[in-house]
């Protein structure tokens, strides 16, 4: 009886793998198309007001019919919780990247807020959306707004854990109740710039001195 030779597994050899689909394009096209209309969200929000602007007018704007617009975005509302989820990131990752922990808790915490609101004073309407939308549980983009809330709380327990380890802070001090006090005070004091009662740099101002209010409680005694 013969047997038929067997060749050695060689395990440098590539194993075969299943044909990849094709790429159509569609995800590309879905991208460029995306950004055309966070590009032109933006110019109009600029010219018009968040409350001047249609989503017929992004989209004619972006080069898009009024039925186009619609398979990339259902509101207007949604492209301006993108723009400000972008600016939190953004924020964050300036504030990460000269960010010195040697240094006192609440100085960093104020100087991670005031990236945020540097990029936040380019356009108030974002908190002015932002404020309505957390009062309107029943809108869409409620539940996003207090997602980008809830990620900011998170950011400032990060900074205060540093704080409270080395003993900036109060030994039994609750960092996640901390950090809801510190953003829910930030978020009053945005309200009267919002609705254009104080400048951006009195909103600014404001906040200094609501986080020194808030540190004078929290700090070791």
């Amino acid at each position: 009886m013969t047997t038929t030779p067997t060749t050695p597994h060689d395990p440098a050899a590539p194993r075969s793998r299943r044909a990849l689909r094709p790429d159509d394009g569609r995800l590309v096209r879905g991208r460029k198309a995306r950004s055309r209309i966070r590009e032109a969200a933006l110019a109009l929000f600029r010219e018009r007001g968040f409350d001047g602007a249609t989503l017929r007018a992004i989209g004619a704007r972006a080069g898009m019919g009024a039925s186009s617009i619609y398979r990339h975005v259902e509101s207007k509302e949604e492209l301006l919780i993108d723009e400000l989820a972008a600016r939190q990131e953004e924020a964050w990752m300036r504030f990460r990247k000269g960010d010195d922990r040697r240094l006192p808790v609440r100085e960093r915490l104020g100087r991670f807020l005031e990236l945020e609101h540097a990029l936040l004073a380019q356009d108030a309407d974002f908190t002015t959306i932002a404020l309505r939308a957390s009062t309107q549980p029943e809108a869409r983009v409620a539940k996003r707004v207090l997602a980008l809330q809830d990620r900011t709380i998170g950011l400032v327990a990060e900074i205060l854990q540093g704080g409270k380890l080395r003993g900036e802070l109060a030994r039994g001090l609750d960092l996640l109740a901390a950090s809801r006090a510190i953003v829910h005070v930030l978020a009053g004091a945005r309200i009267p710039w919002a609705n254009g009662l104080v400048s951006a740099e009195g909103c600014r101002a404001s906040i200094a001195a609501a986080l020194d209010v808030l540190f004078s409680g929290l700090a070791a005694r």
